[in-house]
């Protein structure tokens, strides 16, 4: 806090690609990038829809304080990677006191489905519902970070099942990025850098034949810089 007058709260903006019912207007079920947010049932805001998160505590630090908060909404073992998005401290961002924000990143991999409380939900980030306060804002730092460090880290680990075939992996990277992905040259680019390792096995047969694909998993779970200078860019 900076004065007897400022507040601090902290907030996570928990990310997952989603099986989404419906998407794009269509009956069948397609894939969507989505973030966790809880409906708030008192004013200010309420009936809006708002980031995990609460006040900071005096006696943890910004990223206990996450864990603690996020843990009230969702399992955190099931949170792959969380790190420190930026600080929200326009002085009307919130109505009364004067409240500065630490926000944080949180990715949860496919096809997790943690269990929820009754007030939250997933919501594609590109059809946010009404948000309160500037949380709508914070979704969209989030996703951009999330986006443009697909391309220079190995953090699709965090999006990722355990295991997966190429064409499960460039699904996530494609509904990630909003844009199509090849998937031939990201096999090659992420095999060039360190980041996928064949498990040596391959998936069952389908019920028509067919070759079975190969299995990969990422090298590792913790983030990575693979290359500062990337970027992975729709075909041309």
């Amino acid at each position: 806090m900076t004065d007897g007058s400022t507040a601090h709260e902290v907030l996570a903006v928990v990310l997952q690609v989603r099986a989404v019912p419906g998407a794009s207007g269509q009956d069948t079920t397609a894939h969507e990038l989505c973030v966790l947010l809880w409906q708030r049932a008192q004013e200010p805001g309420a009936g809006l829809w708002a980031l995990p998160g609460g006040r900071l505590r005096g006696d943890e630090d910004v990223e206990t304080s996450a864990h603690r908060q996020l843990a009230e909404k969702v399992d955190v073992r099931e949170v792959a990677h969380l790190e420190q998005l930026a600080v929200f401290s326009q002085p009307d961002r919130v109505p009364g006191p004067r409240t500065v924000a630490s926000t944080f990143l949180g990715l949860v991999p496919s096809p997790a489905d943690p269990q929820l409380p009754a007030d939250t939900a997933w919501h594609p980030v590109d059809r946010l519902p009404p948000m309160a306060f500037d949380h709508g804002t914070v979704v969209e730092r989030g996703t951009s970070r999330l986006r443009h460090k697909l391309s220079y880290t190995n953090i699709g680990f965090a999006l990722a099942p355990a295991e997966f075939t190429v064409s499960t992996l460039r699904e996530i990277y494609e509904t990630t990025l909003g844009h199509p992905v090849d998937p031939t040259n990201l096999q090659r680019v992420l095999g060039r850098r360190g980041v996928l390792t064949p498990t040596g096995t391959t998936t069952r047969p389908g019920p028509h034949g067919g070759r079975p694909a190969a299995l990969h998993r990422f090298a590792e779970s913790t983030l990575r810089v693979t290359d500062a200078f990337a970027a992975l860019r729709p075909p041309a």
